[in-house]
């Protein structure tokens, strides 16, 4: 061997010229990544525009395709059921979330669902998460939905209800998910019978109805009672103003917003129609009517006040139709039973106040029936969404008089949005600023007899 020479050792040329293949290839493999990448995010943007996803946010997630995505993904048990592929992708990755979604699209089972997989199994450190909700029969529907959902895992699930608040101190009860409405609530935590601080899940449902005036000091209570800093919160909803959406990011961390399909707009499954009655007399006529040509029950019949559902259930109790009412006058057990008869069929027709028109969920209604004009964009939308839920078809019928008139464009602009006809002498109406419409109707009653009654 000569010394200091080694046939196997590079040149320097040769040591360049590997140093630059290196740097090649590792431009070559950040080529493919950036492609990659790049394809991955056209291959989700075409995804969303498929399915009419919108999303806005940080770091916003891919769509889930399919259910056994989901599977692959987070290790769980698929559902047979259609849902917003978004809403699972990041309630499951802890984000928090704005959704709107239309009416009857499964909102319900896209916070739930992922709630169930994050808490995994039942705790005895108290509640660890809080489903709120505007009435007392959501919140019930609620419950019953993820009793469903739970089947078969030990999670204690409660309805917070008034007789619960007064027999138990509930800081001493097993309690995995907790419903409840926000005065009631907000009721149980001044009377220090609940402890929120180990909250990881408060979801908003039907959040604008509860982000309206009367409620936000109670929603105010419960978000500063759930003081975990870890905590995910949710809001759903079928519609979502700009306000209430600026008002609930004052609470929200980093959120995503997905919406489904259009912001605002009604289910494009419910072939709805307006129908001139010209006065209160009218209104009653054509209903009559439209009963002996065609009765096609479930059917669900919105009015203004509790006053109205009471006058058109006593027009109507003796018409040969099985005819309930709803209203807030009736006691809570009273309302239950009243839900319960129109979903087992043993009542055909249902009146009700807006106090049903939002989130619940009757299988199958036919029909929704606005005797009276709704009071806002938003209650026509909610309102007829109790039809054609789940991917069946509905019908909505929108009674309207003379004093109506002037609002049937706002009307008009949500049923052309959502793909119905409309008149053109509707659309060439003057657009008025929207504003609560519930003018001082004359009675339903045509036999003063049993008003005195």
């Amino acid at each position: 061997a000569v010394e200091g020479f080694n046939v196997f050792k590079s040149s320097k040329k040769a040591l360049v010229i590997s140093e630059e293949n290196k740097t090649d290839e590792g431009e070559d493999n950040l080529s493919k990544e950036k492609k990659k990448i790049n394809l991955k995010l056209e291959a989700d943007s075409i995804l969303r525009k498929q399915y009419n996803i919108h999303v806005s946010g940080n770091k916003v997630a891919s769509p889930l395709k399919s259910f056994a995505d989901l599977s692959s993904v987070f290790a769980i048990v698929s559902h047979k059921l259609k849902i917003e592929m978004m809403y699972y992708r990041h309630l499951c990755k802890g984000r928090e979330c704005f959704a709107c979604a239309p009416t009857g699209s499964g909102k319900t089972l896209a916070f739930v669902s992922p709630m169930l997989m994050k808490l995994k199994h039942a705790s005895t450190e108290g509640v660890r998460a809080v489903i709120l909700c505007p009435t007392c029969e959501l919140a019930a529907q609620t419950t019953r939905e993820c009793k469903k959902l739970a089947e078969g895992n030990k999670f204690y699930i409660k309805l917070l209800t008034k007789k619960l608040i007064r027999s138990a101190d509930l800081t001493k009860q097993r309690c995995d998910i907790l419903i409840s409405t926000p005065l009631r609530l907000s009721s149980a935590i001044k009377k220090r019978k609940l402890d929120l601080s180990r909250v990881e899940y408060l979801v908003l449902d039907e959040s604008d109805k509860l982000f309206e005036l009367g409620l936000i000091k109670q929603i105010d209570s419960v978000v500063k009672a759930c003081s975990n800093p870890s905590i995910i919160r949710s809001l759903f909803s079928a519609t979502l103003p700009d306000s209430v959406e600026e008002l609930a990011r004052t609470i929200m961390h980093d959120a995503v917003r997905v919406i489904i399909g259009r912001k605002n707009t009604a289910s494009e499954s419910v072939n709805q129609k307006l129908v001139f009655a010209g006065t209160e007399e009218g209104k009653l006529l054509a209903l009559r009517q439209s009963f002996q040509e065609r009765l096609n029950p479930p059917v669900l019949i919105f009015v203004q006040s509790k006053e109205r559902a009471k006058e058109l259930y006593e027009e109507l109790k003796f018409d040969n139709i099985r005819v309930g009412v709803i209203h807030s006058d009736l006691s809570e057990t009273q309302r239950e039973n009243v839900v319960n008869d129109f979903r087992a069929g043993k009542t055909w027709v249902l009146i009700a106040t807006d106090v049903i028109a939002r989130g619940m969920d009757f299988k199958g209604v036919n029909c929704v029936i606005n005797y009276d004009f709704p009071d806002s964009a938003a209650a026509y939308i909610h309102r007829i969404g109790r039809s054609g839920r789940a991917g069946r078809t509905g019908e909505a019928i929108t009674f309207y008089t003379e004093d109506d008139v002037p609002f049937l464009r706002n009307i008009a602009n949500v049923m052309a949005a959502s793909g119905c006809e409309v008149p053109s002498w509707i659309m060439a109406l003057r657009k008025l600023r929207w504003k609560k419409h519930r003018p001082k109707r004359e009675s339903i009653l045509t036999v003063p007899d049993v008003a005195e009654e």
